[in-house]
């Protein structure tokens, strides 16, 4: 019954340590940007889909919602913070959508199996980034209004920095696996 308990605490444990540095890896990866066309590209779609992948939805979605907290408590760690503001605000600003989407876009990429063809995997994973997008689109609008360009301006300038981390991590995605069996 003791090995039950410490075998329990460890993985709690484990699950703790896991959390907190995907956390800092989500921050990292919306500081970093690479250079891209039309726009410059952060990385912070692929390590949500990564998240999923790698952890399952109960760890990714509690890393994902943990670097949300950060962010609303005003901890700088969303794209483009501090400079155009930071904590609440800055959360229920235009890319509160996208952020929002994170977490849907984390557990649908979780559904992602190990026994999934390089063609399945790929349109789970334009569907789990999708969520990302669609919830993007309809916070930009209620903020910007529905008059305007939604897809042209919340969209069309990520579309080949998707592609490209989708088309990346589904490559990937049978070795990522792996990190599942860390937990």
């Amino acid at each position: 019954m003791e090995l039950i308990k410490q075998n329990s605490q460890t993985r709690i444990f484990k699950s703790l340590i896991v959390i907190f540095l995907g956390s800092i890896l989500l921050a990292i990866s919306a500081k970093v940007k690479i250079p891209f066309y039309p726009v410059p590209m952060t990385m912070q779609t692929f390590v949500v889909l990564f998240l999923g992948l790698s952890f399952g939805y109960k760890i990714g979605l509690a890393t994902v919602s943990l670097y949300l907290i950060e962010g609303i408590i005003g901890l700088p760690v969303f794209s483009n913070s501090p400079e155009r503001g930071i904590g609440l605000v800055y959360f229920t600003g235009p890319t509160m959508g996208y952020l929002v989407g994170f977490l849907f876009a984390c557990l649908l990429a979780s559904f992602v199996k190990i026994e999934d063809n390089y063609v399945m995997i790929f349109l789970k994973l334009i569907l789990s980034v999708s969520t990302i997008y669609i919830l993007g689109i309809v916070w930009l609008g209620v903020i910007i209004g529905w008059d305007k360009p939604l897809i042209e301006l919340g969209v069309k300038p990520f579309l080949l920095a998707e592609i490209f981390k989708i088309i990346l991590l589904t490559v990937l995605a049978k070795k990522i696996f792996r990190f599942r069996k860390f937990i």
